[in-house]
């Protein structure tokens, strides 16, 4: 049985956003900006429904989603893109597939310990962000 994800979780580290944002064609200014960010994030995982709060001083990004269930994603407060995202359970870690623009789009998240790990991918780039539970 998959872990229950549902908790708020505060920013630890990150590796790779730089060159993470880059194969989103997000510009320069933009990128510089985002590396700064520590975001936090709020997970609210019931059955099989789930809510993923990104929460910066920038912009907050929400993710309201049935797992199994294909729906457009607007990921406009991101890089500006829509596409088609299904996220479901690969053993223990929750793993989303962004069909669209760009080839190997998607995100993976999993639990060691009380830390969130958060894998993204885009093209050939890899960044990974831990996150410590909070409450």
């Amino acid at each position: 049985m998959p872990p229950n994800l549902t908790g708020y979780y505060r920013f630890v580290s990150q590796e790779n956003m730089d060159n993470y944002l880059r194969a989103l064609d997000i510009n320069v200014v933009l990128r510089k900006v985002v590396c700064l960010l520590k975001p936090d994030k709020e997970i609210i995982h019931t059955g099989d429904h789930m809510v993923i709060r990104t929460i910066t001083s920038l912009r907050n990004y929400v993710m309201d989603f049935d797992l199994g269930v294909q729906f457009e994603e607007d990921l406009g407060p991101v890089d500006g893109r829509k596409c088609q995202t299904t996220v479901s359970w690969e053993g223990d870690q929750l793993v989303c597939e962004q069909l669209g623009e760009k080839r190997n789009r998607g995100w993976r998240h999993w639990l060691e310990g009380d830390r969130l790990h958060l894998r993204m991918t885009a093209e050939d780039e890899v960044c990974v962000q831990v996150f410590q539970k909070v409450k």
